[in-house]
């Protein structure tokens, strides 16, 4: 009887391969979407390097809009910007949302500590396109490989309250579990993910009315909990999800955006 139940077992184990999920099909599809979105033009030379210094090195600021809201490019003879990217990383939830990488700023930064924010930064002479400098400023920031975000497109630039010049960069994380998060304590104190869709809904949304360069316009606070962690989403990065999340789901918030429609300030050298 042991003999005959042993011929059934079999002499050796099959080797333990290593499997690479495959993308689910939405990520694919989300994917093939965004390749066909095509930002607003803007007649600003890329290349052009005349400087207006951002007062803090990383790309965080109290407000920020979209280029073409703005008409700066107008005055493009006038007026050129510091350039930099910022990474809007998407990966799938276990719920099946689509959910963004952010990161909270470090209490020790001398400038917008504590603030949360998207990876990214400055262009270095090396970047060969904006998808390099966001990518590269991610891995320096939280450790995120570049190997594993496909990188899609780009949304429009938008400008910062120092009018540095941000353009959004959307990649897809299609393997959430090869990444782990190593925070440069340096600059980012923790690293967490949200909801997209949280970004054109408006449920846990505030607003103020606010003032910059003789226009109004109204700022955005998303306020959302996870982890028993509560986090203050706002200014430049709230604008740009905001942005993210309508081209994403291909359609405009549930609420009044109003950016100001200001022209070239004659004060921008100072």
């Amino acid at each position: 009887m042991i003999f005959s139940l042993l011929k059934r077992l079999p002499l050796f184990s099959p080797p333990l391969v290593n499997v690479i999920p495959s993308p689910s099909q939405r990520l694919l599809a989300l994917a093939q979407q965004l390749r066909h979105h095509k930002p607003p033009s803007s007649s600003w030379d890329d290349n052009d390097d005349r400087t207006i210094e951002e007062a803090a090195g990383k790309v965080v600021s109290l407000v920020g809009f979209q280029e073409s809201a703005t008409r700066v490019a107008q005055n493009s003879d006038d007026f050129r910007s510091k350039r930099a990217a910022v990474l809007i990383c998407l990966f799938e939830g276990d719920a099946g949302d689509l959910r963004v990488i952010l990161t909270k700023r470090s209490s020790r930064l001398s400038s917008h500590s504590g603030e949360v924010s998207l990876p990214g930064g400055k262009a270095d002479e090396g970047d060969k396109d904006d998808g390099d400098t966001a990518t590269r400023e991610a891995k320096e920031e939280i450790g995120l490989d570049p190997s594993l975000v496909n990188v899609i497109t780009v949304l429009e630039p938008f400008l910062s309250k120092h009018l540095l010049r941000v353009v959004p960069v959307i990649g897809i994380l299609h393997d959430r579990k090869a990444f782990k998060p190593t925070p440069n304590p340096a600059e980012v104190d923790a690293v967490f993910d949200a909801p997209l869709e949280m970004f054109i809904k408006d449920e846990n949304r505030s607003v103020e009315e606010r003032e910059w360069m003789g226009e109004k316009y109204l700022l955005h606070f998303f306020d959302y909990e996870t982890e028993n962690k509560r986090y203050l989403i706002w200014g430049l990065t709230a604008g740009i999800l905001i942005r993210a999340a309508s081209v994403v789901y291909q359609r405009a918030p549930a609420f009044l955006e109003q950016s100001p429609k200001f022209k070239f300030p004659g004060f921008v050298d100072k």
